[in-house]
């Protein structure tokens, strides 16, 4: 039966805890047991967390559209605005916020320079970057923190060398640049956090700025490069300097934030289940499981926004035209539905790739392969060079920052 109001109201509804990333696990299984759909007037959003219900609505983008998914969930203050103007910040999401027919046009550009070719290239690359990390690891000895000195580096030296930036000068500018993206976009800042990360927005999009015009001047063998190069071998549906700077703006974050946080809880949750690390040391070929399994279990990003441009429904509930809905894959990821003993962490999990942690539909993540790429080679030499790796602390005190979406552990100490 439709109804319009929520299913059943709890007041705290199950105790789920909008931006609590520490364990928000048992909180989504109260809600897909008992409010899989229900709105949140704490935040304001239509809450989603059953798989079917999840992936429907990403597939529904004319009903649920995206154009919400880059909108700072703080409202940006007068201040920061301010300093966003005044240097010149225009830019818009590369593609998780845009519809169609401008999404097609920009997808299927970004698509022809993603190809086979580049992929293979990088994966030497990748795996250069990874013994060159792990050998400063091991020479430094444990106890060490793997998020500063590994998961934070290694998908910051791959999407800048995808995207034809140095390296080698470039990886913790970039890193700063990202952080500041995603605490204004996803965090809950106040007035006074909110300027420095606003003039860190600045000098991030005008070194994307930068990056296009340097690809017209110098026409590099890369992503961008191939970009640029487009205008003028095939104008028809070829994006523009700002469309590609926006490209650049997404990619840099989109194309190793989450990789980051990837690594660091597959990594986490490999030396948190023991037995499953000693099945990745005994059989480095798991490691694409192990790395699919991590992200239906611990998902970079919990949670996502869709904007209902008309009247729809989802599970039987009326979800009215304007209304901001949140749907946590985080949740879905673990639906006894769609996963047998989905509470178990197993890295052989035969369906495992069916996880949403990637998003569905026509806005399903774009970088998706390099992200698996990278984190598969990085987990089979982690495990090959160091196979008694162990965490330095107990799991449970490990901590996640405040985020609507985001679920990033602060730290991953470990020692050997």
């Amino acid at each position: 039966m439709t109804t319009t109001g929520c299913p059943v109201a709890h007041g705290d509804h199950q105790g789920y805890e909008p931006f609590a990333q520490h364990d928000p696990f048992p909180a989504y299984a109260r809600l897909r047991e008992n409010e899989p759909v229900f709105h949140d007037e704490r935040t304001g959003y239509w809450v989603v967390s059953r798989y079917d219900d999840v992936r429907a609505v990403f597939g529904d983008w004319e009903t649920f559209s995206s154009e919400n998914a880059q909108r700072p969930v703080t409202p940006r203050t007068a201040a920061a605005q301010q300093v966003l103007d005044d240097g010149g910040f225009t830019a818009y999401s590369g593609m998780s916020a845009r519809q169609p027919p401008v999404h097609t046009r920009i997808r299927r550009s970004a698509s022809a320079a993603f190809t086979p070719r580049r992929f293979k290239a990088l994966e030497p690359q990748v795996e250069a970057h990874v013994r060159d990390l792990l050998e400063q690891v091991h020479r430094a000895g444990g106890p060490v923190d793997l998020v500063p000195t590994f998961t934070n580096q290694l998908p910051v030296m791959t999407i800048l060398s995808l995207l034809g930036v140095d390296v080698d000068h470039s990886v913790e500018s970039f890193k700063r640049w990202s952080d500041s993206r995603s605490a204004m976009t996803w965090g809950h800042l106040s007035d006074e956090e909110q300027l420095p990360h606003a003039e860190a927005l600045v000098q991030y999009w005008q070194a994307c700025l930068d990056l296009v015009a340097a690809a017209h001047r110098d026409r590099p063998d890369s992503l961008v490069g191939d970009l640029v190069r487009a205008q003028t071998e095939n104008p028809e549906g070829a994006l523009d300097d700002h469309e590609i700077a926006s490209v650049c703006y997404s990619l840099l974050f989109a194309g190793h934030e989450t990789t980051t946080t990837l690594l660091g809880n597959a990594v986490r949750l490999l030396l948190t289940h023991r037995d499953q690390w000693e099945r990745l040391v005994a059989d480095p070929s798991l490691a694409p499981g192990a790395i699919e399994e991590a992200l239906r279990f611990s998902p970079s990003i919990v949670a996502w926004r869709r904007l209902a441009r008309k009247d729809g429904e989802v599970a039987g509930v009326r979800i009215p035209e304007g209304s901001e809905v949140l749907l946590l894959m985080g949740a879905a990821n673990r639906d006894p539905s769609r996963f047998e003993d989905p509470e178990v962490f197993d890295i052989g999990r035969a369906n495992a790739r069916e996880h949403l942690a990637f998003g569905y539909g026509i806005h399903f993540c774009l970088g998706n392969k390099l992200a698996k790429m990278q984190s598969a080679i990085a987990l089979r030499e982690l495990a090959a060079s160091t196979p008694d790796l162990r965490l330095a602390v107990d799991p449970d005190t490990i901590e996640f920052p405040d985020s609507l979406s985001m679920r990033a552990p602060v730290a991953v100490p470990v020692t050997w």
